[in-house]
């Protein structure tokens, strides 16, 4: 994985910091500076210039960058000057924020925190994309998936998660060519993919967790791009205990969040929801070593009482890419979830329908094909009374 680098606004900010101290300790010590004793003696007729000779007057906090009284210099200047450089910083720190809220985005698969993510990208304008934010300290973009609502319509979501470009992008060869002219980074110097190559194979890393906040425009470029606003889940725990309906709401979110890692007295084993499922889901994985590098990937377990973080980890456990097959896909529901008790309401309800699955206790494709049923007689019923209307409108 790549090391992080600092971005653009941590600099600047070191800068604007180190400013403000150099003005604070130049005031201090020019408020308290006396002149020389030698030069308290000197007369008027002096042999010193005038241009060189020294004040005898305590300098004020208004002109203290001026040691000598000389006609070209003066505390307007200074002060002048010193509040152009720091309000140009200012503007150049609100310019870098605004710009590092503006994500490009990308709407192919529904992502959590922690996931991993290995797409073949065939798409002229995608490797534009990547190869423009490779170029970049830390080469990311906004990941977006769909919803399909109770209706059956398919839905974008506003969403998602910041995707990073863990490795080089690595040129896949056809046999009917060896993708000659492609860059170092596995493609062609404009950004598209080389005749005989079947594209390029990314791996994404999912991290932080955003929801766009302003209108998605087309860049210049030509993908489409939009501002966020980026979700840390301690944040939103805080927020719904100090503001939210429900003073107590987080801390039955954590009191079920603990119910994942306990051991469970309905598991065979006496082991918890966790430990059952990863040990039912390596009797199902599609290749050998399956869930171990899930786990790898994954990580630890967040603790208890970072709710919305746990279920979210059990989320992409569930639903890992490539999908596994044994569990109901929560990751849009997890998303767009509002409350911490909401998320692990989710995550629990889940893995137990999983294990049950797994276990043959309860099949989930029956499950799917008594909902798909149901959805299929309600648009028929829709349908019925839409066709009785214009009958009685006609």
């Amino acid at each position: 994985m790549m090391k992080m680098k600092p971005t653009k606004l941590l600099r600047l900010h070191i800068i604007f910091f180190f400013v403000n101290c150099l003005q604070s300790s130049h005031a201090f010590l020019h408020d308290y500076q006396r002149p020389c004793s030698l030069l308290r003696t000197c007369s008027s007729s002096s042999t010193v210039p005038p241009t060189a000779r020294r004040t005898t007057t305590r300098p004020s906090r208004g002109n203290h960058h001026i040691l000598f009284s000389t006609p070209n210099n003066s505390s307007n200047t200074n002060d002048s000057s010193d509040f152009d450089f720091m309000a140009s910083l200012q503007n150049r720190i609100n310019q870098v924020q605004e710009h590092e809220n503006k994500i490009p985005l990308v709407v192919l698969d529904c992502m959590l925190p922690r996931q991993t993510l290995k797409v073949q990208v065939n798409n002229d304008l995608f490797l534009q994309l990547v190869r423009n934010q490779m170029e970049k300290e830390n080469p990311t973009f906004g990941m977006l998936g769909m919803a399909i609502l109770s209706t059956g319509e398919k839905i974008h979501l506003k969403t998602g998660v910041e995707v990073e470009i863990v490795t080089r992008p690595r040129l896949l060869v056809s046999d009917k060519g060896d993708g000659a002219g492609a860059g170092a980074d596995g493609m062609a110097k404009n950004g598209k993919s080389e005749s005989g190559s079947n594209g390029v194979l990314l791996e994404l890393k999912a991290g932080r967790r955003f929801v766009i906040t302003g209108e998605v425009e087309n860049a210049s470029q030509g993908w489409t791009e939009a501002r966020v606003d980026y979700l840390d889940s301690r944040q939103q725990e805080e927020e719904e205990i100090s503001n939210g309906p429900d003073k107590m709401a987080v801390a039955r979110a954590i009191m079920r969040a603990r119910e994942l890692t306990v051991p469970n007295g309905n598991m065979q084993g006496n082991v918890s929801l966790v430990d059952r499922w990863i040990e039912l889901a390596r009797q199902n994985e599609r290749e050998v070593g399956q869930i171990d590098e899930l786990l790898e990937d994954l990580g630890g377990i967040p603790p208890e009482d970072e709710p919305s973080e746990r279920a979210l980890w059990v989320g992409a456990l569930i639903n890992p890419l490539p999908a596994m097959g044994v569990a109901m896909e929560i990751r849009p529901a997890l998303l767009t979830a509002t409350t911490a008790e909401r998320r692990v309401d989710i995550a629990c309800d889940a893995i137990l329908k999983s294990i049950r699955h797994m276990e043959g206790t309860k099949n989930m494709l029956r499950t799917v094909l008594l909902v798909t049923k149901l959805r299929y007689l309600h648009s028929m019923y829709m349908l019925r009374n839409l066709l009785a209307l214009m009958a009685l409108l006609s």
